[in-house]
């Protein structure tokens, strides 16, 4: 047994600095190689715990703590497709994570998508507070820790840090998470660390560091802990094609050994297959990587943790974000357990819900916690491109559901021609490679959609009315009648029924008249002239009775039960009268 370095991945906001930070981390370590400089994996960097210390102590002086942790393998490809892909059940094989967030910008779209992720695989992880040297008259010193490198600054430029740290920090808050600048945390446990930092001056950054090392080293030991002697697990980064070996896969292992001619387990389309380790290659060390000819060595076996490429038969086969396991004494179970592990967000169901396309495993996995949170229902969750399956799936769902019946495709292209024919079916395509703008797209859509729907509904409903015929205004009194009227409650419009306080039927208005002209509706407190064909005045109805509108009892029912909150106060009180008036005769009308 041995303490593996801790797995850590880089998120963050597109153009936050993401990449920008690995790199100047790389170039502080590679700087510090007399100490045991950076080793290069596949799709990971070792950071030695040697050349960690030594980079930090000559500008933090002695390290106090005894430090057991042999270093920290950093995973090089940024960003959330990576960490998406470092799935395990119930969780992520990255045991920390940095969140790269621009001082100056704060917390964004896909800041909040990664928060989402890390909260969803409760990922520990640090904020780099990154591009404190574009606080307008900050003086860089290039890799000061951040304490040394805040004193020299005038109060002025302090200030302005300080506000925009705590605007951070209360932002991270309204999400959920309590955090500081690590300089005032007394327990890292319960507190989530800020460390600010400048990815071009690379102030910050032993900081940073430290606390990554200081978080492993007190919380971590045991899920660090690793056997040498047990099959190992890993996952898939990414399918890459490599001239002269054809179909690889660039994969972290995090627990156990790996070596040529194991049996290795993963999964791809057609459910879980295995396949015989014909070679694993590493890169070949940082000064020899000048000649592009020969980039990897191969090597017998690798223990965990180590990012690493391996060349097998069927390989093009494999989804990226699979698991891979060495299958142990029983191939069955082995496969089992891979099928398991994905069955909980690759589906196929006959339910009413929408067609989730992802790219990856690990996108595909994030993408149905992400709508499952939001009480969004999937019929089909799978990997790659859309297909006529697919637009099939969601053609026989919109039958019943015309809300739920479109496809949603997280960071995969979109054949032109299938998006048309979907479109010309009534269902619409949802793209985008950021999983809370696709999701929050979606959802705003609906929202829009159902408003739209009911706001059709509701004005298409008769609308309840009062009003009292003015005496002295009549202007003719049959054939049709003409009066002034003014209206006491709700609205009229043209066709529509009336009827007096016992409920009798009078007639319905031809047209509402304003000065002279004619108008859609009259609202309460408006005086018109209305006319009517049916009734005479005097002998049907007489000047000074007060009339109501005739609601037809299923649209009365819609108006209690579904819009009473989109109707003004008056016309819920008309309407009360108006039920009233029909319940001495009918007492279960529109209950």
């Amino acid at each position: 047994m041995h303490l593996r370095q801790p797995i850590v991945v880089v998120l963050g906001h597109v153009d936050h600095g993401k990449t920008s930070l690995l790199d100047k981390m790389r170039g502080t370590l590679v700087a510090a190689r007399e100490a045991g400089g950076i080793t290069q994996h596949i799709g990971a960097s070792l950071f030695p715990l040697d050349a960690i210390v030594s980079t930090c102590r000559a500008l933090l002086g002695e390290v106090k703590v005894q430090l057991k942790v042999p270093g920290l393998l950093f995973v090089d490809t940024p960003g959330h497709a990576a960490f998406a892909n470092l799935r395990k059940r119930g969780g992520s094989i990255a045991d920390l994570a940095i969140l790269v967030v621009d001082v100056t910008k704060g917390i964004q779209e896909q800041t909040l998508e990664s928060l989402e992720l890390l909260r969803t695989r409760k990922t520990p992880f640090v904020v780099a507070a990154n591009k404190i040297d574009l606080i307008p008259g900050w003086k860089s010193v290039e890799y000061e820790p951040f304490p040394k490198a805040f004193q020299r600054q005038s109060q002025a430029v302090k200030d302005d840090l300080e506000q925009r740290l705590y605007m951070m920090v209360g932002e991270l808050a309204g999400l959920g998470f309590r955090a500081d600048v690590y300089t005032k945390i007394t327990s890292f446990a319960t507190t989530l660390a800020i460390v600010p930092v400048s990815a071009k001056s690379g102030e910050g950054i032993p900081d940073l560091l430290l606390v990554l090392l200081g978080l492993a080293q007190v919380f971590m030991k045991e899920q660090l802990t690793v056997r040498e002697d047990v099959p190992a697990e890993g996952v898939v980064l990414e399918i890459t094609e490599e001239e002269g070996l054809g179909t690889t896969v660039n994969a972290i292992i995090y627990d156990g050994k790996l070596k040529v001619g194991d049996r290795i387990a993963l999964l791809g389309p057609d459910g879980a297959f295995t396949t015989k380790v014909k070679a694993i290659l590493m890169p070949k060390p940082l000064d020899e990587m000048r000649d592009p000819r020969d980039r990897f060595k191969p090597v017998e076996l690798v223990v965990a943790a180590a990012g690493l490429k391996v060349v097998a038969e069927g390989l093009d086969r494999a989804y990226p974000g699979s698991p891979i396991y060495v299958v142990g004494q029983s191939e069955g179970e082995t496969l089992e357990r891979i099928t398991k592990e994905v069955g909980e967000f690759r589906l196929f169901t006959d339910r009413v819900g929408v067609v989730l396309k992802a790219d990856t495993l690990g996108s595909l996995e994030a993408a149905v916690n992400f709508l499952h949170e939001r009480g969004v229902q999937i019929r089909v969750a799978d990997i790659g491109e859309i297909s006529k399956r697919d637009i099939v799936e969601a053609e026989v769902v919109r039958i019943k559901d015309e809300l739920s019946g479109v496809i949603l495709a997280f960071n995969v292209k979109v054949d032109p021609v299938l998006e048309r024919e979907a479109n010309s079916k009534g269902i619409r395509v949802f793209k985008s490679n950021v999983l809370f703008r696709l999701v929050e797209d979606y959802i705003s859509w609906v929202r829009e959609e159902k408003e739209r729907r009911e706001t059709t509904q509701f004005e298409s409903l008769t609308r309840p009315g009062k009003i009292r015929i003015l005496p002295g205004y009549v202007f003719r009194r049959s054939n049709p009648a003409i009066v002034g009227v003014e209206v006491l409650g709700g609205k009229i419009r043209p066709k529509c029924s009336l009827m007096n306080s016992e409920g009798k039927h009078i007639g319905s208005i031809s047209q509402i008249q304003d000065k002279g002209q004619s108008i859609p509706e009259a609202m309460v407190g408006m005086s018109v002239a209305i006319s009517m064909r049916e009734p005479t005045v005097g002998r049907h109805v007489r000047e000074g009775e007060v009339l109501y509108t005739v609601i037809p009892e299923n649209e009365a029912r819609l108006l209690f039960k579904s819009f009473a909150n989109r109707l003004t106060e008056d016309e819920r009180a008309v309407l009360e009268e108006i039920a009233q008036i029909i319940r001495k005769n009918n007492p279960l009308w529109a209950r």
